[in-house]
């Protein structure tokens, strides 16, 4: 008799549970998964935040919002992956979100943003040569993002152009110039933001700007380690460090 109250009393346990997981609305779930998102710093993390966002999914009748968190989860997630092979998969997920979320909100800047981001790492993982295909679509979406709201993710749209047209050889499209012109514009919008402040240096040493290179370095490896973005920070900083170990640096 005793062991069936206890099983009976944790059935209830579970069933209440249970319940309260499917009792939260779209944007409960949506918001635990950007605390946990913000707060990133290691898969983990990163795959319960996309199982939220895919619960949110679900439930949602508007599914705009959990549409492109998804697309942005799955590029942190195929950053973090190892095989060529699997990101290739995650990056495609990440682009077929972003588009379920343009279909949505034409005119909201989040799903071209993602879309251009995936198809730019996506194109990495291939890479660059097999992908100049991609460029166009890369320009057309960050373009948009331009047009709907220049400043998205502190000059996003600038950043991901910059690094375009370091990338892409001058033959098919890329120039250093207009790398540094956007990169520039980026960092109007997001002066902090050491990713912006990386690709800078990169594109200063390519244009033989040294000391303008080491400044930028210098900057990102000053910055105190965000609570928000732990792990973007110190992942940039180990870039920086990675630069200054350029010969350009010793000469």
């Amino acid at each position: 008799m005793e062991m069936r109250v206890k099983t009976a009393f944790i059935f209830l346990v579970v069933l209440s549970m249970s319940f309260f997981l499917f009792s939260q609305s779209p944007e409960d779930l949506i918001s635990q998964a950007d605390k946990l998102y913000s707060e990133m710093k290691d898969m983990e993390t990163a795959q319960e935040a996309l199982a939220k966002y895919r619960s949110a999914l679900n439930e949602a009748e508007d599914k705009y919002e959990p549409y492109w968190r998804i697309s942005r989860i799955h590029y942190y997630i195929g950053s973090h992956t190892e095989s060529k092979k699997e990101k290739k998969v995650i990056f495609s997920q990440g682009i077929y979100y972003a588009k379920k979320a343009i279909e949505q909100e034409p005119e909201k800047p989040d799903g071209y943003y993602w879309l251009g981001v995936n198809y730019g790492v996506y194109g990495e993982a291939r890479g660059v040569m097999k992908s100049l295909f991609l460029v166009d679509d890369i320009k057309e979406a960050m373009n948009k993002v331009i047009e709907l709201n220049r400043e998205y993710e502190d000059g996003g749209p600038d950043r991901v152009l910059g690094r375009v047209y370091f990338k892409v050889p001058g033959i098919a499209g890329g120039s250093k110039k207009k790398s540094l012109e956007h990169l520039l514009k980026s960092k109007e919008f997001g002066p902090e933001d050491p990713l912006t402040r990386v690709y800078l240096a990169d594109t200063y040493l390519a244009l033989k700007e040294v000391e303008k290179a080491r400044a930028e370095l210098d900057y990102v490896l000053s910055l105190e380690d965000d609570p928000c973005w732990v792990a973007g920070v110190e992942e940039t900083k180990e870039d920086a460090k990675e630069i200054l170990k350029k010969k350009q640096f010793r000469e």
